[in-house]
């Protein structure tokens, strides 16, 4: 028996438009590289947040969410900004204003020295440590739980400052899997009778969950509720 979602706010999450860094192979995922503007969105990239905020927009008009309801929190990335950019403007909504709100824990997983700037192939390793062991950080990088402590953090923020309303959380690959691992595993938790989101995300924060991340991978580009 699934639980009730214990959200305060109606979740969405959307990967980035595909990027300059996807388009050459590149990992990018130090705060000092991903900021920089030659890491920003692709031109195909931009086109799929285009898409990503028209499919938005449908699904807020469906549900008859007022725009007003909307807030749309991203990661500090180039990438990220830039998509979150362009689905601000398919709405109409200020860039600059009040519904938009650049959250430094929505940041990409740091996976380590050892992987920045180098290819893309080598996040099978990444993927594969964290299959064997979720806990253990690539090296110099962040594990799949000390993303989640973040991400966790991050939520704790939104559902404090928002209440009733529509969040679209930009982000990049990683963090959204782990993020939709983690909201899945509480509602599938029947034990837990706790109603505080700290304690009740902590109690799901365990190998056999957090290990299960790529089951949620999100190409880029793509819009998904989070139920």
């Amino acid at each position: 028996m699934e639980k009730k979602m214990f959200l305060r706010n109606k979740y969405w999450v959307l990967r980035h438009g595909k990027s300059i860094p996807n388009e050459k192979g590149l990992i990018v995922s130090s705060m000092e590289n991903g900021i920089k503007e030659e890491y920003q969105l692709a031109d195909e990239g931009v086109g799929q947040a285009q898409l990503a905020g028209e499919l938005f927009l449908k699904e807020l008009k469906e549900r008859n969410i007022p725009l007003e309801s909307v807030r749309i929190c991203y990661s500090p990335f180039a990438r990220t900004s830039h998509t979150a950019k362009v689905v601000a403007s398919v709405l109409n909504l200020p860039f600059e204003g009040p519904q938009c709100k650049m959250m430094g824990d929505l940041r990409e997983r740091y996976f380590g020295p050892s992987f920045e700037l180098f290819s893309h192939d080598k996040y099978a390793e990444i993927w594969a440590l964290d299959e064997k062991d979720p806990f253990t950080r690539p090296e110099g990088g962040e594990s799949v739980n000390d993303v989640a402590t973040r991400l966790a953090s991050a939520l704790a923020i939104i559902e404090s400052e928002f209440q009733g309303c529509a969040v679209l959380i930009v982000s990049h690959g990683d963090p959204l899997q782990i993020l939709q691992t983690v909201l899945n595993a509480t509602k599938q938790n029947t034990e837990s009778s706790s109603n505080d989101l700290a304690s009740i995300i902590q109690a799901v924060k365990v190998p056999s969950v957090l290990s299960q991340h790529r089951k949620f991978a999100l190409v880029t580009g793509e819009l998904r509720p989070v139920e």
